[in-house]
């Protein structure tokens, strides 16, 4: 996987956390929003980075058992992910802000955000790919976007969240296309 590639698949995990950036920082206002910004970074960026290891981990314990099939298991969960990620922006669904930021709520919003990241994992772990250098690609890029996120949802308001995802989710769906066409074209 190659630069592009990797930041592609780095900013297209970090949507969803993005979107709950901007949330947050709706909910927050002026107020506090630096502070905010970087506890929501860590939170988001740490479970980003820490996920796909654990999924590359599992990956690597089936490998002998799904090698035959992985770039069709890699197409399957980006395209999944990235297809969910658009449905869920386009629902309609009004999104409750929360301005809760203790531990327990910033904690379970971070597995929310990165289940996706470890389904990512399993694939590239699958695919051989650098894990480590990934994983921490991921967690940087998540951060950053995180600690935005807060600051425009501070300052200009809901309306690029969807958008956000939106994008996330058809950078990933292109991805996982690219994965299975590589592959079936070099077999």
């Amino acid at each position: 996987m190659g630069f592009w590639e990797l930041l592609l698949t780095a900013v297209g995990l970090s949507a969803d956390a993005f979107s709950v950036a901007v949330c947050k920082g709706l909910a927050c206002g002026r107020k506090s929003r630096t502070g905010l910004a970087l506890s929501c970074g860590l939170w988001f960026g740490f479970f980003q980075f820490l996920m796909p290891l654990i999924g590359a981990f599992l990956g690597s314990r089936f490998i002998h058992y799904i090698e035959k099939y992985d770039h069709w298991i890699a197409f399957l969960l980006l395209a999944g992910i990235g297809a969910n990620m658009i449905r869920e922006s386009v629902s309609g669904g009004e999104e409750k802000v929360d301005s809760r930021t203790d531990p327990w709520t910033m904690f379970l919003m971070a597995i929310a955000t990165s289940i996706d990241a470890l389904a990512v994992g399993l694939g590239l772990g699958l695919l051989g790919v650098s894990i480590f250098t990934s994983a921490v690609f991921i967690g940087v890029c998540t951060f950053v976007l995180s600690a935005l996120g807060v600051i425009l949802g501070s300052r200009v308001g809901e309306r690029f969240s969807d958008r956000a995802q939106i994008a996330g989710g058809v950078i990933l769906i292109f991805l996982g296309l690219r994965i299975l066409i590589s592959h079936l074209l070099g077999a």
